[in-house]
């Protein structure tokens, strides 16, 4: 089990572990923070969380370089090598800074 970085929550993990998931073949994937929790709330009831709270969460770990905004028009994300390296345990968590809200 990796360790939590202090600033995240469970909503965190779950976005980055659903991306992780839909990128296994090696294809980006960008997706909005609504079609995340579309997914991770109504289909896999992995959550009971707000939208709005997914696109505040999604938003903070882009700053955190987890996820990357690859149209701020679209407001479309994709993961980062740095998020991968945070779901394998390559990147250590004291390694990821807190963003500015």
């Amino acid at each position: 089990m990796r360790p939590r970085v202090p600033w995240m929550n469970e909503v965190d993990d779950a976005i980055l572990e659903f991306f992780a998931d839909l990128n296994s073949g090696n294809a980006d994937i960008a997706l909005t923070p609504g079609v995340v929790h579309y997914n991770i709330v109504i289909i896999r009831g992995a959550s009971n969380k707000s939208r709005s709270t997914f696109s505040r969460r999604m938003s903070n770990l882009a700053k955190a370089g987890l996820l990357e905004l690859v149209d701020e028009d679209r407001r479309l994300y994709q993961i980062t090598g740095m998020g991968f390296g945070y779901l394998s345990g390559d990147i250590d968590a004291t390694d990821i800074e807190e963003p500015d809200s």
